[in-house]
């Protein structure tokens, strides 16, 4: 039943994600293609609207996945599959914190963990990248005509890449990542769809 393993994914998604959203996307893009519940195209748009929708990221990806694949019914169960995990394991790590804070395999089990969390996320961010880069939306095979580099997508990214440095040089504070958002996305209608220019 679709409504059960929308729940079941997530829940497992949820369980063993450490580090917050960015750090379970490779596991949805994993779980949700072996399903065959979305593209790739398709889960990247769902992740653009889930970095730029109010709410944290997980729940959000987690809905817009769920609904796709089973309407309202399957948005509810994918939320909450993700968020019970955390919800039971933050009860659990509330009563006990003092205590295994001080533990010695508990400090060394989060010193394992960090450099994998950081992995997860920088395996994603390099994945999108190429996807963005030099498919144009495609399926990424270097051996096919599909194979192409999208310059405007690279010209986008390098130029918002120089304008955070230089705010944050002259500002000596990061830009905020909702400015970020909006004008990569105004940048992204001017460029794709006035001007045609990709």
């Amino acid at each position: 039943m679709i409504f059960f393993e929308l729940f079941y994914i997530f829940f497992y998604i949820g369980l063993f994600t450490f580090g917050g959203g960015y750090a379970m996307i490779s596991l949805i893009q994993e779980e949700v293609i072996k399903h065959s519940w979305l593209s790739e195209e398709a889960l990247l748009d769902f992740i653009a609207i889930s970095e730029s929708t109010p709410g944290p990221f997980a729940i959000n990806i987690a809905t817009f996945v769920g609904s796709q694949v089973g309407g309202i019914l399957g948005a509810v169960c994918a939320t909450l599959g993700v968020v019970l995990p955390s919800f039971i394991i933050i009860l659990l790590v509330a009563m006990i914190m003092k205590k295994a804070l001080k533990n010695r395999f508990v400090q060394g089990g989060l010193n394992g963990v960090r450099p994998v969390v950081i992995s997860l996320i920088l395996s994603t961010a390099i994945f999108f990248f190429i996807k963005m880069a030099f498919t144009s939306g495609k399926a990424f095979n270097i051996n096919t005509s599909e194979f192409s580099f999208d310059r405007t997508g690279i010209a986008i990214f390098l130029i918002l890449g120089f304008f955070i440095l230089l705010h944050k040089k002259k500002k000596k504070k990061s830009l905020s990542p909702i400015t970020i958002l909006a004008i990569s996305a105004l940048m992204g209608i001017l460029v794709y769809f006035v001007f045609n220019l990709h």
